[in-house]
């Protein structure tokens, strides 16, 4: 097997896209709720920023139309989703705004939580910062929710989970 080496650019976004995907990374699904009702979106840009205040990091796209929504957000709720959860995972990716498939829980600030995930991170907004062609949305974790589990990964364009031993 051969390496290469390129410049990130125009001409080599699908080699850099490929790149990317062999790092992989856990699922979730924000979720937030706004003056048209609750709103969800599928993300896997998701990182702890900082222990001490406790503070993490995702990244919607610029061009979603769910973007200003959460970037306005004053609270919204990561999930980790459970391995066996790509369908709802899936759900949120294609349509954010319907929770028909999901009973009606909501945290104290009123977001909706998703049940069976393997953890949920309830935030304040803290900051939002230019990411390029993303936004990177910093959240002050203001409760924390999680169970065993198995989480479910993206990688190389696919999704799994881990292989127990």
């Amino acid at each position: 097997m051969s390496e290469t080496t390129f410049t990130p650019g125009p001409d080599s976004l699908r080699a850099y896209r490929d790149a990317l995907g062999c790092f992989g990374t856990g699922v979730t699904v924000v979720t937030t709720v706004t003056d048209r009702g609750p709103l969800a979106i599928t993300a896997n840009s998701f990182t702890s920023v900082s222990m001490d205040p406790p503070l993490l990091l995702w990244c919607p796209a610029r061009q979603s139309k769910r973007h200003d929504p959460f970037v306005q957000a004053g609270h919204f709720s990561i999930h980790v989703m459970a391995e066996e959860q790509l369908d709802l995972a899936m759900h949120f990716a294609r349509n954010g705004e319907d929770f028909s498939i999901v009973a009606d829980q909501r945290t104290d600030h009123g977001i909706p939580v998703l049940p069976g995930t393997v953890a949920r991170f309830d935030c304040r907004h803290h900051a939002c910062h230019d990411g390029g062609d993303h936004s990177i949305l910093v959240g002050h974790v203001e409760a924390v929710t999680a169970r065993p589990g198995m989480g479910l990964i993206f990688k190389r364009g696919q999704y799994g989970g881990f292989l127990e031993k």
